[in-house]
């Protein structure tokens, strides 16, 4: 009849829109499993990981060089860059300056450190402008590169200060590019890590980016030579914990690159 056609045409809705509101649910549920629960914080990630006793701003500098030019390259480098560092009128320090052994060729690298954090930066750029020597330096140097990069940098209240030593050494300079939203995750697992690289005082210094290529961070160890290197690492994993952190680490990273260079004459890091 029709009222049983009708009747039985209400069920099948009914069913059809409860099976639906079903799934929504089962989606809504299934998809709560793979989203993260967001801490409410009252501060920036920077302010929560670096350093609070200093104001130290880093500048980490990429110089990818033409490979005739290298030799003329380092020896430019070697008559301003110790000049600056020493003197008292800009605010900075040349932490070290290397030239990539392993990893990207024919590449230097440089890392200062601004005492006073962004007005240091500025004041020393207003500084450089007006110096002769620097200017004819820059121009020098633009005929030698092939590109250049840089970024600033903000250093990890766990880490010591990086500060001079003596040599000889070679230096690995290990980037790691994070997971947004992952930095403070990854802080507070390398806040116990560093305990088991200071064994062999290799451990230099870290930073973590501020302007440049977000979401970077750079550690910075020194060894006697390859093998010490391996040893040294191969020895982290009869620590107990060590296995932990690299397993919970390991997730966070997109991309990493490890660098392995030999320090330019004036570097402070021998």
């Amino acid at each position: 009849s029709i009222f049983y056609r009708k009747k039985r045409s209400y069920s099948l809705v009914n069913r059809s829109l409860s099976a639906s509101h079903n799934r929504n649910r089962e989606d809504s549920w299934f998809k709560s499993l793979f989203v993260r629960k967001v801490d409410p914080r009252k501060d920036a990630h920077s302010h929560l990981l670096a350093k609070k006793e200093d104001n130290n701003l880093y500048k980490i500098q990429f110089h990818n060089v033409k490979p005739e030019c290298l030799d003329a390259y380092n020896k430019l480098c070697e008559d301003v860059l110790p000049s600056i560092h020493a003197d008292p009128e800009y605010p900075c320090e040349l932490v070290g300056t290397w030239n990539t052994w392993y990893g990207e060729q024919d590449q230097a690298v440089h890392l200062w450190r601004y005492r006073g954090g962004y007005p240091a930066l500025t004041d020393v750029m207003n500084k450089l402008r007006q110096n002769k020597e620097f200017m004819d330096y820059r121009n020098e140097r633009g005929k030698m590169l092939l590109s250049r990069r840089n970024q600033l940098l903000l250093e990890f209240s766990f880490w010591n200060e990086p500060v001079p030593r003596s040599g000889p050494n070679i230096y690995e300079l290990r980037s790691y590019q994070l997971r947004p939203g992952t930095m403070i995750e990854w802080g507070n697992y390398w806040a116990r890590a560093i305990e088991f690289r200071q064994q062999n005082h290799e451990a230099v210094g870290g930073f973590f980016s501020q302007i440049g290529s977000l979401y970077m961070v750079h550690h910075l160890w020194a060894y006697k030579d390859l093998q010490s290197r391996e040893d040294t690492r191969n020895a982290a994993w009869q620590h107990e914990g060590w296995d932990e952190v690299v397993y919970y680490t390991v997730p966070l990273i997109q991309h990493m690159e490890s660098r392995i260079m030999i320090p330019m004459k004036s570097s402070p890091l021998k």
